[in-house]
């Protein structure tokens, strides 16, 4: 008798280790069990759950009960109840709170699953990525046609393109001559100033960052049109290599600009942005070739320095920071 006693304690013990182990501080209903706290078991229905924590809500809320000892002790059951109800409540975090007690050695992947769930946010990434790339594509699109609106506004006050597209507007019939009409079909200010806009839009080439936008610039057709743009690039390269690094082929005009802006350092729209004469220039000094643009760039340097030496508020700076700068030490005399 007295063997069996001892064995049935052993059991009873090893139940216990067992249940325990089954539970982890911090996740879930701690080191309690879920089931147990809303008096239920793990074959419960959705339904039978939300009845026993109606039930136990009211049994268990800290106003049904006046003294401090009693509200506090109600008040701490009232949160695991409430705490276990959100946990059972939802289908997948009760799935995951399931499989923690039928595979209790699993310590990291349980952490893993519990704080994923509350930690990612609850609308969809997708709705969000989706979202987000088409407000920064409205405003990309927006603050290009602003730039090209710019552009138009300042060239029209530009005495040298006013007068070109007042010429110009003349010629087309869109605008009489003071001198020979006579006042006779005289054109408003404000018409003068959309026509002058509208010939400035027709015949100028805005290149650069203040060209004119286009819908394929912005963000969601550059993602759409990523594979080709992808290909192309690999077909450009690949062509490149072996036109330029095999067979040793001579630079065309197009790809002789294109080494010129590389060694440049400048984007596509800052380069395009620059007069046709200075490009020429780089043509003629034969730039694409590492050692004449090293040259040519040692030039440009000290040219800067001299117009820079040469610069009266330069001078001005520079004996201010000799009187006032930094590297001035006095002492206070007060």
């Amino acid at each position: 008798m007295l063997g069996s006693s001892v064995v049935l304690v052993l059991l009873s013990l090893i139940f216990t280790v067992t249940s325990q182990a089954q539970l982890l501080e911090g996740i879930y209903c701690g080191k309690e069990n879920c089931y147990d706290v809303l008096e239920v078991t793990r074959e419960a229905t959705k339904s039978e759950i939300g009845k026993n924590y109606r039930k136990l809500a009211r049994q268990y809320h800290p106003d049904l009960h006046r003294t401090p000892e009693a509200k506090e002790i109600a008040e701490e059951q009232f949160k695991k109840i409430a705490n276990a109800y959100e946990i059972l409540k939802d289908e997948e975090s009760r799935t995951d709170y399931d499989y923690m007690l039928d595979n209790p050695d699993e310590y990291y992947a349980h952490y893993y699953r519990y704080y994923r769930r509350r930690v990612a946010p609850k609308v969809d990434v997708r709705i969000v990525l989706i979202v987000t790339i088409s407000i920064i594509s409205a405003v990309q699109y927006y603050s290009g046609w602003q730039r090209y609106d710019s552009a138009i506004k300042y060239f029209a006050t530009v005495p040298k393109y006013r007068n070109r597209a007042l010429d110009i507007a003349k010629q087309d019939g869109l605008l009489s001559d003071n001198k020979k009409s006579k006042g006779k079909n005289k054109v408003s200010k404000e018409e003068t100033e959309c026509i002058i806009r509208k010939v400035i839009e027709d015949k100028m080439d805005i290149k650069g960052a203040y060209a004119k936008p286009s819908i394929t610039d912005i963000l969601w057709i550059q993602l759409v049109i990523s594979p080709y743009t992808l290909v192309k690039y690999v077909y450009w390269y690949l062509s490149w290599f072996w036109r330029h690094t095999v067979l040793m082929q001579q630079y065309n005009e197009e790809e002789k600009l294109y080494v010129i802006r590389k060694w440049l350092k400048m984007g596509q729209h800052q380069f395009d942005s620059q007069e046709d004469e200075k490009k020429q220039e780089y043509l003629d000094r034969e730039l694409w070739i590492r050692e004449n643009f090293d040259e040519w760039f040692k030039e440009e340097e000290e040219n800067a320095k001299k117009q820079l030496a040469e610069s009266n508020k330069y001078k001005q700076y520079r004996r201010y920071m000799k009187n006032h700068g930094v590297g001035r030490m006095t002492f206070d005399d007060s």
